[in-house]
């Protein structure tokens, strides 16, 4: 619902003057099947909240058109999901555990949970990730249903309260600075000082004084890391620094926020430039439709060597 980074990249695309490229706002009715777009490029703000827009969007992919973020991706992922990419890919990630809903989600009973261990064994998940701890939900953003909990009292007063979200808990990082970095292109990091204290429209602190070049560094590769195996071509990695490591704390942003009165005129400008840039040469970039953008293929070092066919067969029969 934000207005002004929308209108700013469409401007700066085309103040660019680059031949064969305009941008402008798209419009969509009712989306016939198989349908072509009609755009060399679509950059989405909104398909989180809105089924409709990604359902067309798939559709645009489907039919040739690139969009940013790839709604596939963007659909697949969830936090604790990406916590564990994270970590297989070296990324320092708090000790995160994924719990069952509190109560049943519509249209299931507890014979729908009849995998479940019940009761869980909660002093081993109190031991693995410690206090204070954040619950969270595992999919979702806004800082919403966000809880800091310091013993299992509390733990267990807000739990109780989140219905059928699906929540994780998430070791709370002791930070001694906090950054939120915004990442384009999978390539381009801007690294931001942010207050997640701070009320909304006061976390972004001005003039982003540089971390120490070690930290820096380690927080450009693992943010551009990141979102190379996420297959985002925009998103914010947020960083909290504990003991000089910085702990990737959330990364799911496929959407992030831009609107010049929160994020501050010096890093709107950067992000609005960059994603201009970044999106006329990607406009302008022939896709290759066999090309598959795969986080597998980052964890080609973590997998264990294929087999043949008959080699699982012959396992198959000598477990047997």
């Amino acid at each position: 619902m934000e207005n002004t980074f929308p209108p700013a990249l469409v401007e700066r695309i085309n103040a660019s003057k680059t031949d064969g490229v305009r941008a402008e706002f798209l419009k969509v009715g009712g989306v016939k099947m198989a349908e072509s777009s009609g755009y060399a490029l679509i950059i989405d703000r909104i398909s989180q909240d809105i089924p409709f827009y990604r359902a067309y969007l798939k559709n645009a992919v489907l039919t040739g058109t690139p969009v940013i973020n790839n709604p596939f991706w963007w659909s697949a992922d969830d936090k604790f999901f990406n916590y564990s990419l994270a970590t297989k890919l070296g990324v320092a990630i708090p000790a995160t555990v994924v719990l069952p809903h509190k109560e049943h989600p519509p249209d299931t009973t507890s014979q729908s949970m009849r995998n479940l261990i019940y009761p869980l064994n909660w002093q081993e998940i109190f031991e693995y990730v410690g206090f204070p701890a954040f619950l969270k939900p595992h999919a979702g953003g806004g800082w919403k249903h966000v809880y800091k909990v310091h013993s299992p009292d509390e733990f267990f007063h807000h739990y109780n309260q989140t219905g059928s979200l699906c929540m994780t808990l998430q070791r709370g990082v002791e930070f001694e600075e906090y950054f939120r970095c915004y990442v384009v292109g999978q390539e381009k990091v801007h690294i931001m000082r942010y207050d997640p204290r701070a009320p909304f429209h006061e976390r972004y602190v001005r003039g982003n004084p540089p971390a120490s070049p070690q930290l820096r560094d380690r927080m450009i590769r693992d943010a551009a890391n990141l979102c190379r195996a996420l297959g985002y071509d925009l998103n914010t990695v947020e960083f909290a620094v504990e003991g000089g490591v910085p702990y990737a704390i959330d990364f799911l942003n496929p959407a992030p926020d831009a609107d010049v009165n929160s994020v501050g005129r010096d890093n709107f400008e950067w992000v609005v430039n960059e994603v201009a840039e970044f999106a006329i040469w990607k406009a302008l970039r022939p896709e290759d439709p066999s090309r598959e953008l795969h986080w597998a293929s980052f964890l080609s070092s973590h997998a264990p060597a294929r087999q043949g066919r008959k080699g699982i067969e012959k396992k198959g029969a000598a477990e047997a």
